[in-house]
């Protein structure tokens, strides 16, 4: 399904204030430039001690205030398991009054292993790896239910309350909650059929990443296919991001070696193969990352969002605006 409008998001990297790739206030000024330059959205990253960065809803809080027109979110809440869901949804209520109704809850239920200290964050805040789904959706359904009505109850696995109302209310109704799903093509079918039921139960939109085109198509298929047997099915409103990755530079071979540089110290004690960087990035000429970008459009993503993969964010970020973002507008 071609999107030709597929809109732009930039994500700053909000880890880059730890390695030394950004300050906050080039970050912050980022963020107004591309509210400025036609840009749909700004993204931050999110975990808490498994890989330390600027935390996320202060960081959104920030970008709230500098900002008048950008959508504003996560990519992705990684934390969400890890939190209590009554104080996110207070603090989530909060940022989308702050921000005039502008933003987009991202839910993730973290990744218990891999690159960074992910099982020693779970065990540091209490929380057991095996129940980061369900606590996950009980999130989604907690900020949900508080975010619509007043006087509420809910009774959950691990949370459960009543009659409560969380003020002040979020200027969106409902607000807009996109799920995280991103399976690996070598996982057992049971775990990719749980991954995309989740989105289509519970999802206005989908996020994902590690996809090529093809595989992205594929899986909204899917997604869209769930939905209709859950008696959910999604419209033309339903959003399809891909997390992905961008460097310029007219020495693709020179922009290979820097977005390896950068992914490796982001993600350390990680190491990206050349394999890795081709799926998960664009780099080179601006005609090279254009085609790349605009294979995911004709995939079904309807926004894609650019986290790039540079040392001089600012000089990226311009390059970005004035030679790559005007052939989506």
């Amino acid at each position: 399904m071609a999107n030709a409008k597929v809109k732009l998001g930039l994500t700053l990297p909000n880890r880059g204030v730890v390695i030394g790739a950004t300050t906050v206030e080039e970050m912050l000024a980022l963020a107004e430039r591309a509210d400025a330059a036609g840009w749909d959205s700004v993204w931050v990253g999110d975990s808490v001690f498994a890989r330390p960065r600027l935390d996320a809803l202060v960081l959104l809080g920030a970008l709230a205030a500098r900002t008048r027109r950008v959508r504003l979110g996560p990519a992705c809440f990684s934390s969400t398991p890890l939190r209590n869901p009554l104080m996110l949804a207070y603090q989530w209520f909060c940022l989308d009054l702050m921000s005039g109704g502008r933003t987009v809850f991202v839910a993730c239920k973290g990744q218990p292993s891999g690159s960074g200290s992910f099982e020693k964050e779970f065990q540091l805040l209490g929380v057991e790896p095996k129940t980061r789904m369900r606590r996950m959706e009980e999130t989604i359904e907690i900020m949900r239910l508080t975010s619509a009505r007043e006087h509420v109850d809910y009774r959950g696995e691990f949370t459960s309350f009543r009659d409560l109302t969380i003020l002040p209310r979020p200027i969106q109704q409902p607000i807009p909650i996109w799920v995280v799903a991103n399976p690996g093509n070598t996982r057992n079918f049971q775990d990719i059929e749980s991954a995309f039921r989740r989105v289509a139960k519970y999802g206005d939109g989908w996020m994902t990443t590690w996809k090529t085109p093809d595989e992205l198509a594929a899986s909204l298929a899917r997604i869209r296919t769930y939905a209709r047997e859950a008696g959910r099915p999604l419209g033309p409103g339903f959003e399809a991001a891909i997390y992905y990755n961008v460097n310029i530079n007219d020495d693709r071979e020179a922009g290979f070696e820097e977005t390896k540089r950068f992914l490796d110290s982001y993600y350390a004690p990680a190491k990206f193969s050349r394999e890795m960087v081709e799926r998960c990035a664009a780099f080179g000429p601006p005609s090279e990352c254009i085609e790349k970008l605009r294979r995911f459009a004709e995939a079904g993503a309807t926004t894609i969002t650019i986290r790039l993969c540079g040392y001089d964010q600012t000089t990226q970020f311009r390059r970005l605006t004035e030679e790559i973002l005007p052939a989506f507008l």
